[in-house]
């Protein structure tokens, strides 16, 4: 199979996983203020790993729950397993299922699939970005006060000061603001254009790497921020439509 059937069939198998799983009890591993981990987690996550080494097991695996595979490979896959985890444990059905491919430090490919609605978006790197198998772009808004904005915080320090105090303002200048608690997901209404931007100033590349290579090929604008030197895995992040005026606004 190839690298985007491979993604496709991880991903779907997780989500449908995790679909007949929404409604169980589910069995908590850590909890912090503003965060919460899942045995679920761990077992999507070895699911997904499982269907890559089956078809690629020179591959290695950089996953949101542990590293696997092949270390120094030229090829990564870089897992989400479920995006939206607090949204999955509380009974809310938004998340996703995130799944990239990285080539030589490049990402090429992104797969993000959510069960509960059955939407499956993908793209590879110079291709088209697509839902369900249909085209998609960006919206052709360009006024803030026609838009609809996704802007996160972080979850500690100043990245949940700094995303707090960002809401608040940029709120009055728009139509509406959401946070919903999937970066992936928001990465991805960006690209079908249901909202206008997602601004977060503190992300883990699991959370965003499918949707950047998707939001790129709908015509879209990111950009990656480094937060901290030894921490390669976090970043800052801004994408939008490329048409709205957001970077003179946060």
């Amino acid at each position: 199979m190839s690298y985007l059937q491979v993604a496709k069939k991880a991903a779907k198998q997780a989500g449908d996983f995790l679909k007949e799983n929404f409604h169980q009890e589910k069995q908590v591993n850590e909890t912090s203020q503003f965060d919460i981990k899942i045995e679920l987690d761990v077992v999507t996550q070895k699911k997904i790993e499982e269907v890559i080494l089956a078809s690629y097991p020179e591959h290695a695996i950089l996953g949101e729950e542990g590293n696997v595979g092949s270390e120094g490979s030229d090829f990564e896959w870089i897992v989400d397993p479920i995006d939206g985890t607090v949204n999955y444990y509380y009974g809310i059905p938004h998340f996703c299922v995130s799944i990239a491919l990285r080539e030589k430090g490049e990402l090429i490919l992104g797969v993000i699939y959510d069960p509960m609605v059955d939407e499956l978006w993908h793209a590879e790197k110079g291709g088209q970005a697509y839902l369900n198998d249909k085209v998609i772009t960006v919206s052709d808004r360009t006024e803030m006060a026609e838009s609809v904005l996704f802007v996160g915080h972080g979850k500690t320090g100043s990245s949940l000061e700094t995303g707090v105090e960002r809401f608040g303002r940029i709120s009055k200048k728009v139509r509406k603001m959401r946070i919903t608690g999937s970066a992936a997901l928001a990465c991805v209404y960006v690209a079908s254009g249901r909202f206008d931007a997602y601004v977060e100033s503190r992300i883990s590349i699991w959370d965003i790497a499918a949707g950047f290579v998707i939001l790129e090929a709908a015509l879209g604008s990111v950009e990656l921020g480094e937060i901290t030197e030894g921490d390669e895995n976090s970043f800052s992040i801004v994408a939008w439509n490329g048409k709205i005026p957001i970077k003179e606004h946060i």
